[in-house]
């Protein structure tokens, strides 16, 4: 990923903290067909690997699952927040239109679970951080096994250890501090919902 000096983030915390507030992320593969992605949920453990481990599943009838099963490496990709930003929102308005954005790059070789109880902890892990915290009467573990095993023969889980990080995070920062306010407050008063995640992004990111 081409990312400017300014634009570097090596927060491994920081990035960590993003990877899982943007957990939908884009796996992609290249094999013998050619390159392949699937947009799947993640999890990430940050206490297993030098940089992590992620886990994911997808289905078996999923053609990228060849890719998987070839220990050839991985890219997912997480994307944040992002906001097309005008140059009439600066003080300094000799330049041009840009886009402001946040992109993490994880890199790693897959490893694809079959076994039928490990699949099973990474559907319940996946149902815990999803979907208890919405507060909804439905629970996996009240699911009867003949509903429960076809689904867990028609899915693979994948684990990737995090060989590398990258992050990008765009917002203004070769910019003065004046720049950088007027275009948060020109997002903060955006109707649209990824404009203000944006600008709350780059607020929480000025010097205090």
């Amino acid at each position: 990923m081409y990312t400017p000096k300014p634009y570097e983030n090596k927060i491994e915390n920081e990035l960590h903290a993003s990877m899982r507030a943007w957990s939908f992320a884009t796996l992609i593969t290249h094999g013998p067909t050619g390159s392949q992605a699937t947009h799947l949920p993640f999890l990430l453990d940050t206490e297993r690997g030098t940089h992590g481990t992620l886990t994911t599943h997808l289905a078996r009838a999923n053609p990228q699952l060849a890719d998987l099963q070839s220990n050839a490496p991985a890219l997912v990709i997480f994307t944040g927040p992002h906001a097309y930003v005008s140059p009439s929102w600066y003080e300094n308005q000799r330049t041009f239109p840009t886009w402001n954005y946040a992109a993490i790059h994880v890199r790693g070789v897959p490893r694809c679970i079959e076994d039928a109880l490990e699949i099973r902890n990474v559907l319940e892990r996946t149902v815990q951080i999803y979907d208890e915290p919405l507060g909804g009467s439905w629970r996996f573990d009240a699911m009867s096994e003949d509903l429960v095993l076809p689904r867990l023969r028609a899915i693979v889980a994948v684990e990737i250890p995090i060989d590398s990080l990258e992050g990008k995070f765009k917002f203004n920062q070769d910019k003065s501090a004046a720049d950088r306010i007027g275009v948060i407050e020109a997002l903060e008063a955006s109707n649209v919902l990824s404009d203000r995640a944006a600008a709350a992004l780059m607020r929480a990111r000025e010097p205090q």
